[in-house]
């Protein structure tokens, strides 16, 4: 299965459901009067986080996603029934970030469902629009429209621990022995093509280790694979740093050290002030120990706890899990992030859009009245009275006035058009 962890999809809430124009009709009962029902209320569309899962491969090929919308209402006062909420799974960790500006709209690090869009309101029937005055009423309102965005979904892992480190430096033999983890090893670069996770079982509870693939130099610009995983190092609490000090690659240990640590400075500042822990691999191939010697003064120097190891024969692992479980009741908890995002200001107060076409006519384009139509039934004389007194009280009639219209003149008002009398 192909490890996704960044995609972008489009979700949409369901609409409300119309409010119902009906009358009350039985036998015996004369004038029944108006008994239209509600429409439902337009599903929502709920994200929620899910241990079981761990990579965003389920939205590789289904990039849109829509709640159910609301019923329609129904004579004898009858509501139409709630569109049902459209829950979406992802895994722990994931970031929802609106896709124009960037911005992170949640962090899904629990359990806890979120409301991504929300269901439109369902609308009223004509049963609610009855007064002593009004007794017979032909319209209802239409339902409102459910929310809609495009968002981009990225994957941080959580995990306590991050192996880093060079490619084939044995992060995933380190991982294999200390965890139930079986990840893909052999003996050549890049083996590991995406992280894996492991849970490291301790008396005191335990902790969750990642295997990041390998960083090489230039990874935080784009070079090798890490780049594209550098972000799952992120949340980690504390880094395992993992040296190959045999010499069996032709690279010099303490170069390697400085060069990965150099590569997340440039990703994150924060990132590399993270505390480390330094494990010196592959001890039981190695020949020359000067190395180890070298890397431990410059783990000295950055004051990161050294432990000389062999993943493969579990040499020094067991000393180097106890000093990860000292050290991290002594760290902060996994980072979590703050919603940056400010939903933009409603559109509903912004003045209307007036201009004058090539035949003379009078444009209107102005958001609050569009959905003021809606509501409207324009075969009917009373629901047209209504919408008229709407237009005068908006205050439109005496922009369009003090502009210059004329009796006679033609508006289109949001796609419908009539004639001006005043």
């Amino acid at each position: 299965m192909a490890f996704i962890d960044k995609a972008r999809i489009a979700v949409k809430a369901g609409n409300g459901g119309a409010g119902a124009v009906a009358f009350h009709r039985e036998k015996y009962v004369a004038a029944g009067g108006p008994d239209g029902g509600d429409g439902g209320k337009g599903g929502s569309v709920v994200l929620q986080a899910d241990a079981n899962l761990s990579t965003l491969t389920d939205f590789r090929y289904r990039r849109k996603y829509a709640a159910a919308n609301g019923a329609d209402g129904q004579g004898g006062r009858k509501s139409g029934k709630d569109g049902e909420d459209l829950l979406i799974r992802v895994p722990r960790g994931t970031l929802v970030r609106d896709a124009a500006s960037g911005q992170i709209m949640k962090d899904l690090s629990d359990e806890t469902p979120w409301t991504l869009c929300r269901g439109g309101r369902g609308g009223w029937g004509n049963a609610r629009f009855a007064t002593p005055t009004r007794q017979a009423p032909r319209f209802a309102k239409a339902g409102l429209p459910g929310e809609s965005r495009e968002v981009i979904l990225e994957l941080k892992l959580l995990a306590d621990v991050g192996l880093i480190g060079f490619p084939n430096v044995g992060k995933s033999t380190l991982l294999s022995v200390a965890t139930k983890a079986r990840p893909k090893i052999a003996n050549y670069h890049f083996t590991t093509l995406f992280p894996n996770l492991g849970v490291v079982e301790t008396a005191g509870g335990g902790f969750v280790m990642a295997d990041i693939p390998g960083l090489i130099e230039g990874a935080s610009e784009g070079a090798g694979l890490g780049h594209e995983f550098l972000r799952h190092v992120d949340r980690c609490r504390l880094l395992v740093h993992v040296v190959d000090v045999s010499g069996s690659e032709g690279r010099d240990p303490a170069q390697d050290f400085d060069a990965i640590n150099a590569e997340l400075k440039h990703y994150s500042p924060a990132l590399a002030s993270r505390p480390q822990i330094v494990a010196a691999n592959k001890l039981d191939v190695a020949q020359d120990f000067s190395a180890l010697d070298a890397l431990r003064a410059k783990a000295d120097a950055a004051g990161f706890p050294l432990f000389p190891i062999s993943a493969a024969t579990r040499q020094g692992v067991k000393e180097l899990l106890q000093a990860i479980t000292r050290t991290l009741p002594t760290l902060p908890p996994v980072a979590t992030y703050e919603p940056e995002y400010v939903p933009p200001a409603q559109d509903a107060d912004a003045p209307p859009e007036i201009r004058r076409r090539d035949d003379g006519a009078w444009v209107v384009e102005w958001a609050r009245i569009e959905r003021l139509m809606g509501n409207i039934n324009f075969a009917d004389y009373e629901s047209r009275m209504y919408f008229d007194r709407a237009l005068r009280q908006s205050g439109l009639f005496d922009r369009l006035e003090s502009m210059g219209i004329q009796d006679g003149d033609t508006v289109s008002l949001c796609g419908f058009e009539f004639e001006y009398w005043k």
